[in-house]
């Protein structure tokens, strides 16, 4: 049975924009030539980061989708991750079916490549006098 993962990785900001998306290319060949079926993928792009790692302050996010039929794949990737020293954070996900309809539902909310996102509306603040 298949299952479907999330992958989010930080790149380090060293690297060009250019660099950036040549080394994503080379995880996402690597996803397809272990046998994943990528669905998305998110170049998020140069971000700032919450806390610094390796004293750096940003870094070149990247989201994969993908399904696979084995947790084997999802170890390799990560080797290949932990061998690459462009690759400062990653974080993959097992999704069940409440993130995949949520994923979903973001997938077709994009508009010319940006990600709209849902936020609840500001409550009004109120005197009590």
């Amino acid at each position: 049975m298949s299952k479907q993962y999330e992958t989010v990785f930080i790149l380090t900001p060293v690297l060009s924009e250019e660099q950036a998306k040549e080394t994503v290319k080379k995880f996402k060949k690597a996803l397809n030539d272990l046998g994943a079926k990528v669905i998305a993928e998110e170049f998020w792009g140069l971000k700032k980061l919450a806390y610094p790692i390796d004293k750096k302050s940003t870094g070149f996010y990247q989201l994969f989708e993908y399904t696979t039929d084995s947790i084997t794949l999802v170890n390799e990737l990560e080797v290949t991750f932990k061998r690459d020293e462009r690759v400062m954070r990653y974080m993959t996900v097992a999704l069940d079916k409440h993130s995949i309809a949520w994923a979903e539902k973001r997938r077709t909310k994009r508009k010319g490549g940006e990600v709209v996102t849902e936020r609840k509306p500001k409550r009004e603040k109120t005197s009590a006098n």
